[in-house]
């Protein structure tokens, strides 16, 4: 099992969340640094980390897909996504893992959102709850799922899972997370969720209400694209099967 953390300036609490990451969780923990301009890639190192560098900037979604793509490259059989802000607890990733290794699901995330009192009084704010509870609910309908929510950070997936889903296509900013979602679901994997707390504060890793903004209506475009892809009214790049990138392509929802 290999740990990826997309990392964007993350120097004050990357060591705090490895510290967290309980003993011989992992294989290897594989931090792609988003050319941060804070060290955080020279501490990562210092650290022990198997470390890529991104030359420029590609965003958070393109950081994944060199988290993903170098994870499989180095045989993980499970990927964990653990951003390396503190903000999740990563004590639980081996209860995470085990929902995937006794095979529960394909594909599971951290929901941080157990009852409205709680996810306030832990800092998040009011109008990311509002869009949160909406978009999963919207989310949850068009995919056949039933997930607590769809936007959480922590997320773990089989191998399989990111063999057959055409990751590549996806966004290069946070459209990504909602993206790879509605691609699993298409592709008939089984989703899961389970609790986990998070915490916010000021150096946690967090959209504004523009981008949040912006976040909601890719969430609105790739759910139509799924809809009209299985009507069979249109064909659109990111359903296809990582096997079928030779063939020619449909549109695109993502940017």
């Amino acid at each position: 099992m290999i740990v990826v953390m997309p990392a964007y300036n993350a120097v004050q609490t990357l060591e705090k969340t490895l510290a967290d990451i309980p003993t011989g969780a992992a294989d290897e923990i594989v931090l792609v640094d988003d050319a941060s301009r804070d060290g955080t890639a020279d501490l990562a190192e210092k650290l022990g980390l198997v470390v890529i560098r991104h030359e420029r900037n590609r965003g958070y979604g393109g950081n994944q897909k060199t988290c993903y793509r170098t994870a499989l490259e180095r045989g993980a059989d499970i990927v964990v996504m653990l951003h390396p802000d503190w903000q999740y607890d990563a004590r639980l990733v081996p209860n995470f893992v085990g929902f995937l290794r006794e095979g529960v699901c394909d594909v599971i995330l951290g929901a941080r959102i157990r009852t409205r009192r709680e996810a306030l009084r832990g800092g998040m704010p009011a109008y990311k709850y509002l869009m949160n509870r909406i978009l999963t609910l919207v989310m949850n309908v068009v995919l056949g799922q039933n997930l607590a929510e769809g936007h959480s950070g922590f997320r773990a997936y089989r191998r399989e899972v990111l063999e057959t889903v055409d990751f590549e296509a996806n966004s290069e900013d946070f459209g990504f997370d909602a993206e790879f979602l509605a691609q699993a679901a298409y592709h008939g994997f089984t989703l899961g969720d389970a609790p986990m707390p998070v915490r916010y504060f000021p150096e946690a890793s967090s959209i504004s209400f523009r981008d949040s903004v912006v976040y909601g209506n890719k969430i609105l475009r790739v759910l139509a694209a799924f809809l009209l892809q299985r009507a069979g009214i249109a064909r659109f790049e990111i359903f296809d099967r990582q096997r079928d990138a030779s063939s020619p392509r449909g549109l695109s929802v993502g940017s």
